[in-house]
């Protein structure tokens, strides 16, 4: 499967790929912990393409990665859907502590956001990280 990375690792633009462009989705109050991406071709639940956090040293926009498997998964539900974010590790540590309370501020943010922008009070929610090789942290 091919990995497309939007998002380079400490930014805090979050980045959406439109045809061969990046734009800019939202800006964050904390900087991206990972490279965030995409599994170009794939579908999910809500209605765009796969999420893939990219553990690893920082990758440039548009960046792309050949990987047969996913070494594990953040559960997370974003505005009342499932948008799990698949987990690969390239390199480097991995503390599932932090990224933990990554995802919870993460949800956090997501709440507010669409309060702030759709004034509707939406459900986001960090509910663990499943990571095989290190073990598993629930939220």
């Amino acid at each position: 499967m091919k990995i497309v990375i939007e998002t380079p690792k400490y930014s805090f633009l979050k980045y959406r790929k439109e045809g061969s462009q990046f734009k800019t989705e939202f800006f964050s109050p904390i900087p991206t912990l990972f490279n965030y991406g995409f599994v170009d071709g794939s579908l999910s639940e809500d209605g765009m393409e796969e999420d893939v956090v990219v553990i690893g040293p920082r990758m440039h926009q548009g960046t792309v990665l050949e990987r047969s498997h996913f070494d594990g998964v953040v559960r997370f539900v974003d505005d009342g859907m499932r948008d799990d974010k698949h987990i690969i590790h390239v390199d480097g540590a991995f503390p599932i502590g932090m990224f933990s309370f990554y995802f919870r501020l993460y949800a956090m943010f997501k709440f507010f956001l669409y309060l702030a922008l759709k004034g509707k009070m939406s459900r986001c929610r960090f509910e663990g990280i499943d990571f095989p090789e290190m073990g598993s942290a629930h939220g």
